[in-house]
């Protein structure tokens, strides 16, 4: 069961910045989802953590093939280690990915009769599955609302004035106690995708942002 998030105290001006900001968000996607192709808890698991250090477009071109033949935790222990590793080592780490989503195959199939634990606790005790990564998938699965922070997040979270947090754990701990209630399940899509299409690292879109003027890091990027 998700734990209840307290709600920091904001001033009614953030407050209804804020507010705005995740409005705007919505308005423009409504049922933000990954852009990791899966089909079931399982392939989703497998899928995120094959994400790490990754692009998507990567992961999908990989698991396209595999989930062809192995997308049951069964299949893939039958796959084994081996057999995995042609299908993605295009992918970074792939030797120790594949190490891991054999052993996390086995711990489901011998602990949790081949059905992808849905809580916390038990997901990232699967090799492989650390608190990112159980957060991607419980939030996409609509189990629990979480916001995993990564390089995008962490940006835009900054650059929006949504935290000051030095590390990821403190980043997803200020959002998750400032994004509206209605809004916590959906937040991390629409600011991962913010930060990969328009708000991006080196050149950020500034002039096309749906949220620059609440954003008070804009006059910083824009040209005099």
């Amino acid at each position: 069961m998700a734990k209840s998030v307290q709600k920091k105290r904001l001033s009614p001006a953030e407050k209804a910045r804020i507010a705005e900001l995740f409005h705007r968000f919505e308005s423009l996607s409504d049922d933000p989802r990954t852009e990791l192709d899966y089909d079931s808890p399982y392939t989703l698991v497998v899928a995120v953590a094959l994400s790490a250090q990754a692009t998507d477009v990567s992961v999908n071109k990989a698991t396209a093939r595999l989930f062809k033949v192995a997308d049951t935790p069964q299949k893939m222990l039958e796959l084994g280690e081996e057999g995995l590793i042609p299908y993605i080592a295009s992918i970074g780490l792939y030797r120790t990915k594949a190490r891991n989503v054999i052993a996390a195959a086995r711990i489901i199939m011998e602990k949790h009769h081949g059905e992808v634990p849905l809580n916390r606790e038990d997901l990232m005790a699967l090799p492989g599955v650390g608190r990112k990564t159980a957060s991607v998938v419980l939030n996409e699965l609509r189990v629990e609302p979480a916001i995993a922070v990564d390089t995008h997040v962490f940006r835009v979270a900054h650059r929006l004035k949504l935290s000051a947090g030095k590390t990821p754990d403190q980043v997803e701990a200020d959002l998750m106690a400032i994004v509206p209630e209605a809004q916590l399940t959906r937040a991390h899509h629409w600011l991962i995708l913010h930060g990969r299409y328009v708000c991006t690292a080196r050149r950020p879109k500034c002039e096309e942002c749906p949220v620059g003027d609440l954003c008070p890091s804009r006059r910083l990027f824009l040209a005099p």
